[in-house]
């Protein structure tokens, strides 16, 4: 690498000003949805003991932390889940709450792992979670909640759909062959990763515990009966007009171990990208890191900020609605073009003014040229501009989309005049 030729390191990303509006844009439509389905904020540390990860996640997380030493000699990690954070702020003050609890936070989290479409070393993620809740109306609400958030960010009945399924199915089945409590856990690995293992690996695999390709094939190709939490998740859907966005899919498992009944992932109707979310229930998680002392069931769902922006943009009527919205906002809402370089003292008087006002204000910081401070005025992408000449306090309003022009005094009334304009 040539002398000061930094780079950001493999996996992680710069966000200019597009790629910050962007994902604001999401964060907006997260916590609108968010607060329609009565969810509220939360926040916890995106440093943790390792122990918190190590002690319930299971898969690969394991292998895939940013783990280091502090200073003080602890052994911390950099958070690649947010539930594991939220089960452990529960545990300290739970009690403090009425149940259930409709709780949803968005931050940064980290794994090491290979870097690839649609998948990076750090991104954020946008947990909800509705804890203290066993029913299955609690399944279906975090379900409705993904429909709805997907829906707001512009897909439509068919770009999507939820591939759903219950992991007591396999454990049922796991019984039903003599697994041990081990083995069955090594079941839902690789059945997790049927789609993507090889069938001679797969087939490996399951040799190792006694079974057969084809057996695990049938018994997820046409499962003996399915549970009564995920018959009752379904109707639940079917009365909200919502059943024909998910289909039952017994090969959804969910890579953590915590999960312990009806999971549910969200994919791109051709299901040719990464998951774009995914979820589950999880009742044992909170019991398990209390030691025993707090049993709380929980439900709740994760969507990450990069492979739900992928699938917008390969998704027409998904991006122009993002477009729509971007284009809508603006940093800056009347731009003041000083005509007479005397007047400055004066635009900058207007300036605080409509600033304190709330409107977004720019100008050019050095003598310009007329015609350079209205081409500034494009660039800042402005849909007014004042132009202060000789004449003030009278002023001239232009739209810049049209050239229309208006004379205006610079008095009380030009406040509501302009919030109008930028209203209508």
């Amino acid at each position: 690498m040539a002398k000061g030729a930094f780079q950001t390191l493999p996996g992680f990303r710069d966000f200019k000003p597009e790629d910050c509006a962007a994902r604001n844009y999401l964060f907006r439509n997260f916590r609108e949805v968010a607060r329609r389905y009565g969810f509220v904020e939360y926040e916890t540390p995106v440093v943790e003991a390792t122990e918190l990860y190590l002690k319930k996640s299971g898969g690969e997380l394991g292998s895939q932390l940013f783990r280091f030493e502090d200073q003080g000699g602890r052994d911390v990690t950099l958070r690649p889940e947010v539930t594991a954070s939220l089960a452990r702020l529960l545990i300290a003050c739970q009690r403090d709450y009425p149940k259930p609890l409709r709780w949803f936070e968005i931050g940064q989290c980290f794994r090491y792992e290979a870097p690839q479409a649609g998948r990076t070393r750090e991104f954020y993620q946008f947990n909800v979670d509705l804890i203290g809740e066993a029913d299955s109306a609690a399944d279906a609400e975090l379900i409705a909640f993904t429909i709805d958030l997907m829906r707001e960010l512009g897909f439509q009945q068919g770009d999507f759909v939820i591939r759903l399924s219950d992991r007591r199915y396999w454990q049922n089945f796991a019984v039903t062959k003599g697994l041990t409590e081990e083995e069955s856990g090594e079941l839902l690995a690789i059945v997790d990763k049927l789609e993507r293992d090889k069938e001679g690996a797969s087939e490996a695999k399951l040799a190792k515990l006694g079974l057969t390709f084809a057996e695990v094939e049938a018994a997820l190709q046409n499962p003996a009966e399915l549970s009564d939490d995920l018959n009752a998740v379904l109707a639940n859907l079917e009365a909200r007009g919502m059943r024909g966005d998910v289909e039952v899919d017994l090969s959804i498992v969910r890579g953590l171990a915590y999960y312990t009944g009806v999971v549910f992932e969200v994919f791109d109707a051709q299901k040719q990208k990464r998951a774009v979310a995914g979820g589950g229930r999880y009742d044992t998680l909170v019991s398990a890191l209390s030691d025993g002392k707090i049993d709380l069931p929980a439900v709740g769902f994760a969507i990450g900020d990069v492979v739900i922006r992928n699938l917008i943009e390969d998704t027409p009527h998904a991006l122009a609605t993002m477009q729509d919205a971007l284009a809508a906002e603006s940093a800056c809402d009347v731009f003041l073009i000083v005509a007479d370089p005397g007047q400055q003292p004066a635009a900058l008087s207007l300036a605080t003014g409509l600033r304190a006002a709330g409107i977004a204000v720019s100008y050019s910081l050095g003598e310009a040229k007329f015609n350079k401070q209205f081409k500034a005025a494009e660039q800042a992408g402005a849909p007014l501009a004042l132009v202060i000449g000789r004449e003030f306090p009278e002023v001239s309003l232009k739209t810049l989309a049209t050239r229309k022009e208006t004379k205006l005094k610079a008095d009380d009334s030009l406040i509501p005049t302009l919030l109008n304009q930028l209203n209508s």
